[in-house]
């Protein structure tokens, strides 16, 4: 008989948004005439740029004709037009990127959760709690050591390293999820500062940099000095443009990137993950690299862009029927999420039922997210605008 990996048996029975759904299908079988507004999951409403589906339609053309058809991509990093996009983007803001430090995937919380193959299973692992759950889990699934750093509302919900305690690996997400809060540039290069003191690596996932609107936040950790000798950035094209059903998004990996062998000979991580990637992974299809190159392209910015302005001024509606009733939160000015205290002292999932069966509107309990998560909320800008509007004006009416 086969033995299990009996880590998995540490986790939660069900995965967050699992949860969820079952309280949420439960109600609606309960009260099949309730019309309820979904901001839970961060899942886009808006569809893809047209300049963005062209191109993907154009691609899948290729393939139905022999002279372009494409098989295997030879290396399973992605195709070079991507990578020299991507490349080009982190050039517009100020950052120096080559095409060949990129590798495509199938979007970050992937690779969030495989990059840990190619660590040790006895490396501590360092998470700021609250945290997008795939840090912890995968962590957990392979028998790591995990510790965390507190974000909380004292510090604004953006955790700083403890310079007394030490990890191997890091992981951070600016802007945040599910807090929306944001590290300065000064604070990531504390972060950046304790990790090479701790020849450890930052995982940083910059999935939402898109939403990002002041000036003095970094949309990229390498806009920081000593962040190529430190740190892997992931990010997603799903919240950039719309890609949740399609799948696509990249990983930086700094060409000087190395850690130590157990015999003391420096190995490239790049070199690496390129290894693992290559026994476990055959690639993005090619029309839907065609797609995200398109995302790059100065009309693939200007029309994604639209979608994150109108997501950005869902963020402002339901900041505005916060502000009006007086509810401490974070996020929504550089991120997509709004994170409140729950009004009243009360529980997390304890609001999640209150806020289904009064207003009928799904939100996430903060408790899903860590134990710091316990008494806060998430609410999600990605919903239709007009359905936004009529969920804070439930909101309002609640008996607070």
């Amino acid at each position: 008989m086969p033995q299990l990996n009996e880590n998995f048996l540490k986790l939660e029975k069900n995965y967050l948004f699992i949860n969820i759904a079952k309280k949420v299908n439960e109600f609606s079988k309960a009260h099949p005439e309730a019309d309820i507004i979904r901001m839970g999951i961060g899942d886009v409403t808006q569809p893809i740029a047209k300049c963005v589906v062209d191109a993907m339609k154009k691609g899948a053309d290729e393939m139905g004709v022999k002279e372009t058809f494409k098989g295997y991509e030879d290396s399973g990093a992605g195709y070079d037009f991507l990578k020299e996009a991507v490349s080009g983007y982190y050039k517009s803001f100020d950052v120096d990127i080559l095409p060949e430090e990129i590798r495509i995937n199938d979007g970050a919380k992937s690779d969030c959760g495989n990059i840990v193959d190619i660590f040790g299973n006895d490396n501590t692992v360092l998470i700021t709690d609250p945290a997008y759950p795939v840090y912890v889990d995968t962590n957990l699934m392979s028998g790591r050591k995990v510790i965390f750093a507190d974000s909380n509302e004292e510090n604004g919900f953006a955790a700083m390293p403890d310079p007394n305690v030490h990890a191997d690996l890091i992981y951070l997400c600016s802007p945040n999820n599910p807090t929306g809060s944001v590290y300065t540039k000064d604070q990531l290069k504390v972060w950046i500062d304790y990790a090479i003191k701790n020849d450890a690596i930052i995982i940083y996932d910059c999935a939402y940099e898109a939403f990002i609107t002041e000036e003095n936040i970094p949309r990229s950790i390498f806009a920081v000095e000593g962040a190529r000798r430190c740190a892997i950035e992931m990010c997603s094209l799903s919240k950039t443009a719309g890609f949740t059903g399609m799948r696509c998004g990249y990983t930086v990996i700094p060409n000087e990137l190395t850690a130590k062998a157990s015999d003391g000979s420096e190995v490239s991580i790049s070199a690496l993950w390129g290894r693992r990637q290559g026994s476990k992974f055959n690639g993005v299809s090619y029309p839907v690299q065609c797609a995200a190159a398109a995302v790059f392209s100065p009309k693939g910015i200007k029309q994604t862009r639209e979608n994150i302005a109108y997501y950005q001024q869902n963020a402002r509606v339901i900041a505005s029927a916060l502000d009006e009733i007086g509810i401490k939160y974070t996020g929504g000015k550089n991120s997509p999420y709004i994170w409140f205290k729950c009004p009243n002292g009360m529980g997390s999932w304890e609001f999640f039922d209150k806020l289904l069966e009064e207003a009928n509107v799904v939100g996430t309990p903060g408790a899903g997210f860590g134990r710091n998560g316990e008494g806060w909320f998430r609410l999600t800008a990605f919903g239709d605008s007009e359905r936004t509007k009529e969920a804070m004006e439930r909101f309002k009416a609640l008996k607070l």
